[in-house]
């Protein structure tokens, strides 16, 4: 008989076998910079990873537990000399352990069966969800519920998360932009728009501003109402299947070589969906058509640059002979606003587009961009990170917060859903009056003003 499959066992063991255990990934790690601990570092995982490629270890609850303890930030994949492809490698490790079923209980599974199992798996059923939420908060639920007393009768863990509920927007995406938005005067490009899942109900609003910054560049933008999921939260926590099955969704409904781009401006999905080719290797149907959509999936920073974005108040593009990012300030200008930026791990580890966001910034005028000390270090948001490691999740967001307090800046600008909403909890827990924003955002604004 067929040995059973093994996601280990079975991945190009030249991925596995490819760390030199040098250790220069150790200081970039958030988990083992907090524990010093070998089982918390990259190398340390990839040993255990390699164990069960080699069959010298069996899934464990240890081996399964410590998986998922990573953040899955991918700062080692930017440290590392010899190219090791962690993020294939966390990927799979996290779908042996649920393929060994070692974290199985009740309560585990009937929470994965229902949101990464059904309600990520149809959008519209997470469109009910956020109805309900939203609900929830205009008709004074929500502050009945934190005024009267009855939190205090929940568990600390469940207050915690109660805290941490995002406000819902009034609209989704598909209420706020047409399926076809023209571009504005001469059509350079036609291109694709993901709307996305958290970020259509959270961030619908930078949604629209995306398309908007798009037309305004010669962009005509196709946006469908009816969207799937990018795959990247069931790839993420081990559900191999179901995300090949969310990326083949996606290829049939935006076919690659209808646009000369798809356009992501979240950082984490975006990671995710330039990698389809290795998610459907071997699929004789999608793994060619898979290649070309990696190809064509560029984040929105990276899109505006390459295609020399307009400077707002400014004929000439980014880029171009004569083009200065930076606005000079006339001597009766209004103070400059102080901006920091904040980099989304998938962003600047997984994509790597770390000038991008910031050349967008600087172009913006009356903007000071203030560096961020370690503004490349994960903020513990990591997905869904914050809800399953909530201790490890804020100590990082007290790093990241003691930092952006030391820019005094007013506003700090990042490029991921998950990582807007930790620094929006942690500033709304310091009580620090601080706006965040997506950079697409801003330069939407900025276009407006003109």
């Amino acid at each position: 008989m067929a040995a059973p499959f093994s996601h280990l066992k079975d991945l190009d063991y030249s991925v596995v076998q490819q760390c030199m255990h040098c250790g220069l990934c150790l200081p970039t790690c958030p988990t083992y910079d907090a524990t010093k601990l070998e089982r918390n570092s990259p190398r340390g995982r990839i040993s255990l990873m390699r164990a069960i490629a080699d069959g010298r270890l069996t899934p464990t609850e240890a081996f399964a537990e410590e998986m998922y303890f990573c953040l899955g930030c991918l700062a080692c994949m930017t440290a590392c000399p010899a190219g090791v492809n962690y993020a294939e490698l966390f990927e799979h490790a996290r779908a042996e352990a649920e393929a060994s079923g070692v974290l199985n209980n009740p309560r585990r599974n009937a929470i994965r069966g229902f949101t990464v199992g059904w309600l990520f798996m149809d959008l519209n059923r997470l469109k009910v969800l956020g109805f309900a939420m939203r609900l929830y908060q205009q008709l004074g639920v929500q502050w009945l519920v934190r005024n009267s007393g009855v939190m205090k009768l929940l568990p600390q863990r469940l207050r915690e998360m109660e805290a941490m509920t995002p406000d819902i927007q009034p609209a989704i995406s598909s209420d706020l932009i047409a399926p076809v938005t023209p571009a504005h005067g001469q059509r350079r490009y036609r291109v694709a728009m993901l709307t996305g899942c958290a970020q259509d109900l959270i961030f619908s609003d930078v949604n629209v501003d995306t398309v908007e910054v798009l037309a305004r560049n010669g962009c005509e933008v196709i946006t469908p109402p009816e969207q799937s999921c990018c795959g990247s939260l069931h790839a993420h926590n081990g559900e191999w299947e179901l995300a090949q099955r969310l990326a083949r969704r996606n290829i049939d409904q935006f076919p690659p070589d209808q646009f000369d781009a798809i356009i992501t401006n979240a950082g984490g999905c975006g990671s995710h969906l330039k990698h389809y080719a290795s998610l459907l290797k071997g699929d004789l149907v999608y793994e060619k058509r898979a290649h070309e959509w990696d190809r064509k999936v560029k984040d929105i920073h990276e899109w505006l640059l390459e295609i020399k974005f307009r400077a707002p108040g400014l004929e000439l593009r980014v880029g171009e002979p004569g083009a200065n990012a930076s606005q000079p300030q006339t001597p009766n200008s209004k103070p400059e606003t102080i901006i920091t930026y904040h980099e989304s791990c998938h962003l600047c580890h997984g994509q790597k587009i770390t000038s991008q966001p910031r050349a967008l910034l600087k172009a913006i005028p009356g903007v000071k961009l203030v560096e961020l000390p370690e503004s490349n270090w994960c903020c513990g948001s990591a997905g869904i990170y914050n809800l399953t490691q909530p201790e490890m999740a804020n100590q990082l967001l007290e790093r990241k917060m003691k930092h952006i307090r030391s820019t005094n800046a007013e506003v700090v600008a990042t490029g991921n859903p998950g990582c807007l909403l930790q620094i929006v909890n942690g500033a709304k827990a310091e009580g620090l009056k601080l706006r965040t924003a997506h950079p697409v955002t801003l330069l939407a604004e900025a276009y407006r003003k003109e």
